[in-house]
């Protein structure tokens, strides 16, 4: 923590001395102790180790920027100024800036300190489970690992931050085989805190293998209907970003593009949605401690009741606009529970599709979307049927988020979110 204070200060110091009128700086390591296991077989074992220096200078209303990955003095001046050659040439916007007034704080959270012995267990006793559990995945790779991240924040106004976070983390990548039959790749991945679990009783690592094997068996979608999609947790986090930067980021409000811009207050969504933006969540790994302008991060309410109470800009943003700015800048969401199992969910569905993955092109600014269900379901009659290819659903997010269907008792948390099963009412799903 010292050499990162040293060179923290050396960098602000650098920069102010060359003419920043403001300045922040960040400096950081990192250390990672990973597994590599590949076709279910340990093939490595390393330590990796990593820093860096990030630099931010305001001047005459220009702002510039410069990473580094060295924290020597020659490499810090010479940063400086990068940084400031940078600012001096692009154009003033009085927006940029740094929080008015100093805030400080020291944190820290999850384990700072790996165990590799007990990384080994945990690694080689989901391989283990798998085998038994799910005899026709095949494992491609998985990379098990414990990160630790230490930061000293500094800016010219007076802020200071530190924050040592440490976690464990899995992500697989894996698909279903019998006989000639191979099923596309799936992926999956769960952050935590400790190793106090086994990591297939986390996230959505149990439902996502029993899905490649599902998926051996699949048919052809035919035709097109409007239908439900029961969405999986990945997939909602995915929309919900997707929203937050289409209706309520910095620059779809800037722009004017956005579609809830004149509606904070008002209701935009389906009044059982109620979201959080909240990375200071226990079950939130390494959620941010402070923002880039020098605030301390606190969590905030984006959706009650479907009513919309926060947009989500940052400080330039908020200057940019005249509108509030979020309480912090991450994507660390929380969606309150509802009432239903998942099966219930999928016993309400007459007709339609559980969603895995999604893939398609960027929606318009609208919110129009359209691309093809990956790791999908056919729903009929209620029940769960076998994968579907060649399929593709299509809608516009505003108005999917308007015609909730459902909302999963169950919440998923995988250290980035902590979030349900969501049933989104007439989206079309089409096929050949």
């Amino acid at each position: 923590m010292d050499k990162l204070f040293q060179a923290a200060q050396a960098a602000l110091d650098a920069l102010l001395a060359r003419g920043a009128e403001k300045a922040s700086v960040r400096a950081a390591s990192g250390e990672t102790v990973e597994l590599n296991a590949l076709g279910g077989e340990f093939t490595l074992m390393r330590t990796l180790l990593d820093q860096s220096l990030s630099l931010t200078a305001i001047k005459g209303g220009r702002r510039g920027t410069a990473r580094l990955n060295r924290l020597d003095g020659d490499a810090i001046r010479q940063g400086a100024e990068d940084c400031l050659a940078v600012a001096e040439s692009g154009d003033a916007d009085p927006a940029w800036d740094l929080a008015p007034a100093p805030e400080t704080g020291d944190f820290v959270s999850g384990t700072p300190s790996a165990d590799p012995d007990r990384l080994f267990d945990r690694s080689k006793e989901l391989l283990d489970a798998i085998g038994q559990k799910f005899p026709h995945v095949i494992v491609e790779e998985m990379i098990t690992e414990h990160k630790t991240e230490t930061e000293v924040y500094l800016n010219s106004v007076g802020s200071r931050f530190t924050n040592r976070a440490g976690r464990y983390g899995v992500d697989l990548m894996f698909s279903g085989h019998e006989g000639d039959t191979a099923t596309s790749f799936f992926g999956s991945s769960v952050s935590v805190p400790d190793l106090e679990k086994p990591f297939l009783e986390l996230g959505t690592l149990a439902n996502d293998l029993e899905a490649a094997e599902r998926s051996l068996v699949s048919e052809t979608t035919q035709g097109s209907c409007m239908g439900d999609i029961l969405v999986h947790p990945d997939l909602l986090a995915e929309f919900l970003e997707t929203a937050g930067e289409l209706f309520c980021g910095d620059s779809a409000l800037i722009d004017g593009t956005s579609l809830w811009k004149d509606k904070l207050g008002q209701p935009v969504a389906d009044p059982a949605l109620t979201v959080y933006v909240k990375p200071l969540d226990d079950r939130i790994c390494g959620g941010e401690r402070y923002t880039a302008e020098g605030f301390a991060s606190r969590d905030y309410t984006w959706l009650e009741g479907g009513v919309l109470k926060s947009f989500m800009l940052s400080l330039y943003g908020a200057n940019r606009t005249g509108l509030p700015r979020a309480l912090n800048t991450d994507s660390a969401l929380v969606m309150a529970p509802g009432t239903k199992t998942k099966e219930e969910l999928i016993a309400g569905i007459a007709d339609g599709l559980l969603v895995g993955r999604f893939s398609g092109g960027e929606p318009s600014p609208n919110g129009d979307f359209s691309g093809v269900a990956k790791n999908s379901f056919r729903i009929k009659d209620g029940k769960l049927g076998c994968g579907v290819n060649e399929t593709m659903i299509s809608g516009n997010l505003a108005d999917m988020l308007k015609n909730v269907g459902g909302i999963s008792a169950e919440l998923v948390c995988d250290g980035s979110y902590a979030l349900p099963w969501v049933v989104f009412r007439n989206v079309v799903i089409s096929g050949s």
